[in-house]
């Protein structure tokens, strides 16, 4: 290259600083605080979900690469950066393994405070992509029967295993959701856990939310919660973040600054997934960079539930960190931008 591009990139994506700069101009922000401004003098973004790339930041601007860190991308307006040429690269599955070990920590602190193990426990996973299926195999694994709600796919696949969800929602004594957010197309999930959602639950069963807050109607989940519907709820996306609901707050059994997929190799993988994008995009020599300074996880499919449990603690507390939580709601963005990255275990 003779010319070196202009990268933009919010300044708390881990590992991130002094790879890059031999090919590029690297400029770090607050990813909340990139502006237009600041786009215009951009070849291409390095974001997570607090910059929000649509036709307000990007219109004019030389930006023709976005690279998210993250799995998600309902923060970029994909069909204006189809119709503006501009590149999208998410980090797909990235944090799937750090979700699967979240959602199994709250479920061995629910299991230890009510006294369950998984026999005879119907768990319902709602979305079965990168995160959806390996919490659906884990939980084979550990005992529980597992019922799969993921339309898109069951179309795609009538003869799959699929339930549709009227008929999970009923069997379910845990039903954790795992999709997209989205608002259009033929099956948007924003608002689908909504009052007639929780009233189809299984009375006493617990709900499990670590995909957006935007799918969770509070109100409804409050209520279902307050009425004593639902026995538990575990929550870790919200609404409105940072300025999450108070109410919500107090009734979740367990409730953490959106951190469920934040352990080290997680957000390794999620900024090696950018890197390798910005490398291929701009022919750099970065194609299978991965942080040095991490040691990959290394899956233990043998683990059983006891084990799981008992070691889980150590890893990670997760009612201390609701504890934490629930003491300083005002400082949910700190808290998760001054996170400490736990390690992968299993």
């Amino acid at each position: 290259m003779t010319d070196k591009p202009h990268i933009i990139a919010d300044c708390d994506i881990p590992f991130l600083k002094g790879v890059l700069e031999p090919y590029a101009d690297m400029e770090y922000l607050k990813g909340s605080e990139i502006s237009h401004a600041d786009a215009l003098r951009a070849d291409a973004l390095i974001i997570r979900t607090r910059t929000r790339c649509d036709g307000r930041l990007l219109d004019g601007t030389p930006v023709r690469l976005i690279a998210t860190a993250t799995i998600g991308h309902d923060h970029i307006d994909s069909p204006y950066c189809r119709e503006h040429r501009i590149e999208i690269r998410t980090a797909a599955g990235c944090n799937a393994r750090g979700v699967l070990q979240y959602v199994m920590a709250a479920l061995a602190a629910l299991a230890r405070r009510d006294g369950w193990t998984p026999a005879g426990r119907t768990l319902g996973v709602v979305g079965v992509g990168s995160v959806g299926s390996l919490i659906a195999q884990y939980g084979e694994h550990f005992g529980f029967r597992v019922l799969r709600c993921d339309p898109p796919k069951a179309k795609q696949d009538p003869a799959g295993d699929y339930t549709e969800l009227n008929e999970m929602l009923p069997q379910c004594d845990i039903v954790t959701c795992h999709v997209p957010l989205s608002v259009n197309g033929d099956y948007p999930t924003k608002a689908m856990a909504d009052a007639s959602f929780f009233a189809s639950m299984k009375p006493g069963a617990v709900f499990v939310n670590t995909s957006r807050g935007g799918i969770v109607v509070d109100e409804d989940l409050i209520e279902a919660r307050r009425s004593g519907r639902l026995s538990h709820a575990v929550i870790d996306t919200w609404n409105d973040e940072p300025h999450i609901s108070r109410d919500l707050l107090g009734l979740a059994s367990l409730a953490t600054p959106h951190i469920a997929g934040y352990t080290v190799q997680g957000k390794a993988a999620g900024t090696a997934a950018a890197v390798r994008a910005v490398s291929r995009h701009y022919s750099m020599p970065l194609d299978d960079w991965y942080p040095p300074q991490v040691t990959p996880g290394k899956p233990d499919p043998s683990i059983g539930w006891e084990r799981m449990s008992s070691a889980m603690p150590r890893y990670f507390d997760i009612e201390a960190e609701t504890s934490r939580l629930r003491a300083h709601p005002e400082l949910f963005e700190t808290m998760r931008n001054n996170y400490r990255y736990r390690n992968e275990f299993f």
